[in-house]
């Protein structure tokens, strides 16, 4: 089964992605980091969850994000799913930090369980046939959303429908240019039906 093994975010300022990257979330080589000058303006047509264990490691994690610069897009709060909240990197890549349980049950550790990248399709039919053609196994899929199989994989995937994973973000869903992301798995070197590029999978540790 095809899996997601990390992701590359394109930044134009390298040493302060860096800088940020680890104080807020330290992610390891599940993430990489590239310089870019590509043009790019609003909605960027995905964002990153951080899926924790209970509340109060997502509020860490939240707070972690802001203090070393993130903004706020919208704040850590309850819903009828769990605990979540919605950051911008200073490079503007969108994070959404999460999870299902309403209440902590341990000492808080900040830890991540999961990174789910989640796709803005513009045709969720069309992008999800595309991913089923090249192996990738759907393991949920309703309407406007599509979450595949992890497998062996280091990062969650979905698609989302594009006008509605940026309301989830809290962004308007307008947006051009380039994505600024490259996934990392073993679909080889493609793109998919919304100009989301995938790449061979890395092997070395960090940016």
């Amino acid at each position: 089964m095809a899996h997601i093994d990390s992701v590359t975010l394109e930044v134009t300022d390298l040493s302060s992605a860096r800088s940020f990257y680890d104080a807020a979330f330290d992610l390891g080589d599940v993430l990489h980091l590239r310089e870019t000058d590509a043009p790019t303006s609003g909605f960027r047509g995905y964002h990153l969850s951080l899926v924790a264990a209970q509340p109060g490691d997502v509020h860490a994690l939240f707070d972690a994000a802001v203090a070393a610069g993130a903004t706020v897009l919208k704040p850590v709060a309850a819903s009828l799913w769990g605990h979540g909240g919605v950051v911008q990197a200073p490079d503007g890549a969108i994070w959404k930090v999460a999870t299902s349980a309403r209440k902590d049950s341990a000492p808080v550790p900040r830890t991540i369980d999961e990174v789910v990248l989640l796709v803005g399709a513009a045709d969720v039919r069309a992008s999800k046939a595309f991913y089923v053609e090249r192996g990738l196994t759907v393991g949920k899929s309703f309407g406007s959303y599509v979450d595949f199989g992890k497998g062996s994989g280091r990062v969650g995937f979905g698609l989302y429908k594009h006008r509605a994973l940026a309301k989830d973000a809290g962004v308007p869903p307008e947006g051009s240019g380039s994505h600024r992301l490259v996934v990392h798995g073993d679909l080889g070197t493609v793109t998919d039906p919304d100009g989301f590029a995938w790449e061979p999978a890395r092997v070395s540790h960090g940016g």
